[in-house]
């Protein structure tokens, strides 16, 4: 099963997944994407190292996730994803760096060639034959960034989270530590409604 859980910063993502892959009774597989920018991100770090069960497996990859995925998930174990937000932002700096001068074509490329990377995340998750959930971020609700790389990371974050929503069996969407299972309440991907008519 692939759950996508999506919501703001602080909303309760990371303590859903978590409390899923303890119910689970599973061999647990912690991903971790963030990397320790700076010293406060590093306590952050810290921080939830500490908190998880010493049972539970992590590996800590900011950009091949694929490659960490298949070298180490074990069969019918569960595998927590935390978060594909950060592994959507290292890749686009991956590819373009923190400049603002970044030419409109490189920016295409970075941006398809994250959703190219979920794409693939979703099809390994879809033939594993455990169960896997990943975090992200709902990063759409704001306004416009007013600079080039964080208009492409909102389009590529949300490009993401719309290729793994569409093949997840579940999605829940948090706000304030209220989750929403969207799935279960009739929530359907745009591709398979049917076009309006006329167009």
């Amino acid at each position: 099963m692939l759950t996508l859980i999506l919501g703001g910063a602080r909303s309760g993502k990371s303590d859903l997944a978590e409390r899923l892959a303890a119910a689970s009774g599973r061999d647990v597989l912690f991903v971790a994407t963030m990397e320790p920018g700076d010293a406060e991100m590093a306590a952050r770090i810290d921080a939830h190292r500490a908190v998880r069960p010493a049972a539970w497996r992590t590996i800590e990859e900011p950009l091949d996730l694929l490659g960490a995925l298949r070298g180490h998930a074990r069969s019918g174990g569960f595998v927590l994803v935390d978060c594909t937000t950060l592994w959507v932002s290292n890749m686009l700096l991956a590819r373009l760096g923190d400049a603002e001068d970044a030419p409109p074509d490189a920016v295409r490329a970075a941006i398809d060639a994250a959703a190219e990377q979920a794409q693939q995340f979703a099809v390994w998750a879809r033939g594993y034959d455990g169960d896997v959930a990943a975090v992200s971020n709902e990063a759409g609700m704001g306004l416009v960034p007013p600079y080039t790389l964080g208009r492409a990371f909102r389009d590529a974050l949300g490009a993401a989270n719309r290729i793994v929503a569409r093949d997840a069996d579940r999605v829940y969407f948090l706000v304030a530590g209220l989750a929403l299972e969207l799935k279960s309440l009739g929530a359907q991907p745009l591709e398979s409604l049917p076009p309006e008519p006329g167009r």
